[in-house]
C-alpha cells in the first residue's frame, strides 16, 4: 500500500476546520484523503485521480467516510469544472501530491519501472491516446533525442536516442532499461538506475504532465477561498520549478502569500521508513483577497 508523504505536514499546514471543503486533486490510494476526511464533520472532501484502479482502492478506504467524500475520476486540471458540477463552495484547502503512486510503480503491467520485463505502457489513465511504446518505437531519433533532454534534462540523450533506434523493436521495459544503460556514461558513484531519467521523460510524454500541471497551476487559484491553503508536493526539478515560479508570480500579483520560503522536505526518520519520500518537497501557499476587491465589496 502506498505510503503518503509528509502526512503530518500536510495536515499541519492545510489547517483543517471540520466544516471545510478541501480538494485532494491527487487522491491515488487515498493516504493523505483518509487524513483530511477524519478530521470533517460537516465538511466536505473533493477526491480526484485519473487513475480508476487507484481510486477503486480510494473508495474502498474510504467507505468510513463515504458522506463527506466525492471521489471524481479526472484529470487534477479539470479542479475548477469539477467543483462546479458537483456545486462545492470554494476550496479552504487543496492539496496536490504530483509523484507517482506506489500502486503504479508495483503494478508490473503499467509498465511504469525496470524492475520488470513489462508491457511499455505508463499510462495513468487507460483512456490516454500514447503508450510509451508508440514513443520508443515509433518516433524519430531526433524527436526522442528532445523528448529525454526536455523533459528530463538527460545529458546523454543524443546517444540514448541512437541506440534505443538501433536496437528497435524494443520488446518492453526490461529490454530498454537494457539497452539505455548500455550507453550511458557513468558519472562518478551512480545514485540512479541509469534507465531512471528515460523512464522519467517517457512517463511525462504518455501522461502529458507538463501540460495537466501548467493548468492546474492556473485553474486552482479561482478555486480557493480566502484564507484558503494550496499545498503542492513535488518529487523532481521540472515539477518543483513551474510551482515555484506560479506561487511566485501569483505572490507578486497579491492573490496568494507564499508560507513556506523555505521548502519542506521529509525528515531522516521519514526517508529511512519510506525511501520514496527522500525527494519530495512540500510548498505551501494562502489565497488572499486583494485590497481593491475588499473595498469593492465593502462599499455595496
Amino acid at each position: 500500500m502506498h505510503t503518503p508523504v509528509l502526512t503530518e505536514e500536510v495536515i499541519e499546514w492545510l489547517r483543517i476546520r471540520p466544516e471545510g471543503t478541501y480538494a485532494d486533486a491527487t487522491t491515488g490510494t487515498a493516504g493523505h484523503a483518509i487524513e483530511i476526511a477524519r478530521r470533517l464533520t460537516t465538511g466536505r472532501l473533493l477526491a480526484i485521480d485519473r487513475d480508476p484502479k487507484a481510486l477503486e482502492i480510494a473508495r474502498e478506504r474510504l467507505k468510513p467516510y463515504e458522506e463527506k467524500v466525492v471521489l471524481v475520476q479526472a484529470e487534477f486540471s479539470r479542479i475548477g469544472e469539477l467543483q462546479s458540477e458537483m456545486r462545492m463552495p470554494p476550496f479552504d484547502g487543496v492539496l496536490a501530491d504530483l509523484g507517482i503512486s506506489t500502486l503504479e510503480l508495483d503494478s508490473p503491467e503499467r509498465g511504469f519501472s525496470f524492475r520488470w520485463a513489462a508491457p511499455l505502457d505508463m499510462r495513468m489513465s487507460p483512456d490516454l491516446p500514447l503508450t510509451a511504446a508508440e514513443i520508443v518505437n515509433h518516433w524519430s531519433e531526433r524527436d526522442l533525442a528532445d523528448l529525454l533532454y526536455q523533459k528530463a534534462e538527460e545529458r546523454d540523450s543524443r546517444r540514448i536516442a541512437r541506440a534505443i533506434v538501433r536496437a528497435r523493436p524494443i520488446r518492453d521495459t526490461a529490454h530498454l532499461a537494457t539497452v539505455v544503460a548500455g550507453v550511458q556514461k557513468a558519472r562518478g558513484r551512480q545514485k540512479l538506475q541509469p534507465a531512471t531519467k528515460t523512464f522519467l521523460a517517457l512517463r511525462i510524454a504518455v501522461n502529458r504532465e507538463e501540460e495537466e500541471l501548467e493548468q492546474f497551476l492556473s485553474r486552482t487559484p479561482a478555486t480557493l477561498s480566502s484564507g484558503g491553503r494550496w499545498v503542492v508536493l513535488t518529487y523532481h526539478s521540472l515539477e518543483d520549478r513551474p510551482v515555484k515560479q506560479a506561487f511566485q508570480r501569483l505572490e507578486r500579483e497579491g492573490s496568494l502569500r507564499v508560507l513556506t520560503r523555505k521548502v519542506i522536505r521529509p525528515s531522516e526518520e521519514e526517508v529511512r521508513s519510506n525511501p520514496r519520500a527522500r525527494s519530495a518537497k512540500m510548498r505551501v501557499a494562502e489565497k488572499i483577497v486583494p485590497i481593491d476587491s475588499y473595498r469593492a465589496g465593502s462599499r455595496s
